[in-house]
């Protein structure tokens, strides 16, 4: 499409790049077809075409307002879009430059900056989040069950293994996956450890920088970033092979590194490796020799929830249940398996109608084959997914662990 962008952002390095952006969108619609927010309400508002659209307006000068910020923050960025789009739009960066532009021009009322301060607050820092999700822990019992189900009970401790290692690999720890669920990353240094990969922790307790970025605080994002790169970037210089990372959300921001600092000059080339190195743990196990590993696969039906970020933003649609088939486990048929769950970050908080409604619709897709239970690949659609009442929610990574031999 045409574009005529006004002077306060026109010549500025995300002016241009909204301006490609926009330039390869030839407003055909496909998008509208698997967007999640557009399925549910129906506003073509709401849904990519119209947010485009939408964004188009605010960089050509027109006034931006509190409805047009309403639109493109029930945006779940699951960039189901991008995988539709035969253009090849670069959605997710434009509506990027959108929010960080709309946040500028637009304040939001006083409550709702307090409630993204205190989310990124809480939860981007473990030593604040552990001891909240312990007090909420102990208090679980007494919780109505609306809310109980929201706080996950304490997983099982995965037990060590002591194997010679001949390799060496690096893991993101994250920022609230080392309080709700630990057993993630010890299940996959068990299950490397089988094929001799040592893999080591050098940054614990470190956020990717997706919250901060997600609730468009882009200089926080960056801030995180970079002192990831500068944890990672030494120990992929002298010998560890790649940075994995077990939540596909942490993963695809990683992803975006280079993007992210592509003007900072320090930390560019910097950037660039440390995404190239970046890997999903279902990438390093299909490379291997799984026979290595004494697995013993339950029969019981599974179905597979592939994240957002691990089909589109990742572009690995598919390899879990690749790889579970291979190794024998028996999988379900799952219906809608491109629309999100509605966990998306912080998004089941800032948006919870819409979320709710997803999280529902979500789950009667994966039921659909009457599966045992249900594995992931993300910390957040972990969670969002989890009911007490119904059917057991995992990381796929610790079925494969649960059904090592001794």
């Amino acid at each position: 499409m045409q574009t005529a962008l006004a002077d306060f952002i026109r010549d500025t390095a995300d002016g241009q790049t909204a301006d490609r952006i926009l330039r390869a969108c030839v407003h055909c619609g496909f998008c509208t077809a698997t967007c999640p927010t557009y399925q549910l309400l129906g506003d073509e508002l709401d849904g990519p075409r119209g947010r485009i659209y939408q964004i188009k307006q605010v960089l050509e000068g027109a006034q931006a307002t509190p409805t047009l910020q309403q639109h493109l923050d029930r945006c779940l960025s699951c960039r189901s879009c991008e995988t539709t789009c035969p253009s090849g739009v670069n959605y997710h960066r434009l509506l990027d430059i959108g929010r960080e532009q709309l946040e500028r021009l637009q304040p939001r009322p006083l409550p709702q900056r307090w409630q993204r301060k205190a989310m990124l607050w809480v939860f981007a820092t473990p030593t604040r989040f552990a001891p909240l999700l312990g007090l909420a822990r102990l208090a679980r019992p007494l919780l109505p069950p609306k809310l109980r189900n929201k706080v996950t009970p304490k997983p099982p401790t995965v037990s060590e293994v002591s194997l010679p290692t001949q390799r060496r690999m690096l893991v993101l720890d994250g920022c609230v996956q080392p309080a709700i669920a630990p057993n993630i990353n010890q299940a996959l240094r068990k299950l490397l450890a089988h094929l001799g990969i040592d893999l080591q922790t050098v940054n614990p307790g470190q956020c990717c920088g997706a919250l901060p970025h997600h609730l468009s605080e882009s200089e926080k994002a960056r801030a995180m970033a970079r002192r990831n790169i500068d944890a990672w970037y030494p120990q992929l210089q002298a010998g560890a092979e790649a940075v994995l990372v077990t939540a596909s959300g942490c993963g695809a921001q990683i992803k975006d590194y280079p993007q992210l600092l592509a003007d900072d000059a320090g930390y560019a080339d910097k950037a660039q490796l440390v995404a190239d190195k970046a890997k999903d743990p279902v990438q390093i196990l299909a490379a291997e020799d799984l026979s290595r590993l004494p697995l013993n696969p339950s029969p019981l039906r599974t179905a597979v929830h592939t994240p957002c970020t691990l089909q589109h933003g990742l572009g690995l649609n598919g390899e879990i249940e690749r790889l579970l088939r291979n190794l024998g486990y028996n999988l379900t048929e799952v219906a809608e398996g491109h629309l999100c769950c509605g966990s998306a970050g912080t998004y089941a908080l800032t948006q919870p109608q819409i979320s709710g409604r997803l999280r529902e619709r979500k789950l009667k897709a994966l039921r659909i084959d009457h599966p045992q239970r249900i594995v992931s690949a993300n910390i957040g659609c972990l969670g969002h997914l989890h009911d007490d009442q119904g059917i057991a929610v995992m990381h796929w990574i610790n079925l494969l662990e649960h059904d090592l031999r001794g």
